[in-house]
């Protein structure tokens, strides 16, 4: 039973519909019975479009039969099932968040190219360069990091890049914030997931 109230199986939306989060069974149990969220009573058909979709408040919720397919929660009044999608509903915002900081999200923000030469990389010629090196107290940061050619990056070692001879073509920014739900993956492959986030 902990498994499944431990695993980020909701898809959370604000009270437009729009999906905002993920969050745990556990997260949306209490959520609903607290009157926070309702949960989206979604049954699917052969296509995957929805043939019927309510909100249902908690109160109804825990009397609803559990479906072969639902997970469900075993409790001592008897199983729970488990929602798919619940709805924040009284949040209307759109929270925006930037990428996490990798190697992959400065290698898409540069463009894959080295930000020493302009040459266009493919992944595995390229990695991370420290502009001030971390032996130099260079930080984590976007504006430290940029995608550079794996020999330029030798090259240059533990020294500032005026001190190798080159040059920055852009000065590294961090990217601008996006709305949460570009970055909402249905990993778990859910179907009712996937009338409320984009592809």
């Amino acid at each position: 039973m902990s498994d499944i109230l431990n695993k980020t199986i909701v898809l959370v939306l604000n009270r437009n519909w729009q999906a905002i989060n993920i969050r745990t069974p556990a997260d949306a149990f209490c959520q609903m019975a607290t009157n926070v969220a309702t949960a989206l009573d979604i049954e699917l058909g052969d296509d995957a479009r929805a043939e019927a979709l309510r909100p249902v408040t908690w109160d109804e919720w825990i009397t609803l039969p559990v479906r072969d397919s639902d997970n469900a929660v075993r409790t001592t009044r008897g199983a729970i099932r488990v929602p798919t999608v619940i709805v924040a509903v009284n949040y209307a915002r759109v929270p925006k968040k930037r990428p996490k900081l990798c190697a992959r999200a400065i290698r898409e923000r540069d463009g894959n190219r080295c930000q020493y030469t302009g040459a266009l990389l493919r992944p595995d010629e390229g990695s991370l360069d420290h502009i001030v090196p971390r032996s130099r107290g260079g930080p984590d940061t976007w504006e430290n990091l940029v995608w550079s050619n794996k020999q330029v990056n030798t090259r240059k070692g533990d020294r500032l890049p005026h001190e190798a001879g080159l040059k920055l073509l852009h000065e590294p920014r961090a990217p601008k914030e996006l709305p949460a739900t570009q970055f909402l993956r249905n990993s778990h492959g859910i179907a009712e997931w996937e009338l409320f986030l984009k592809t």
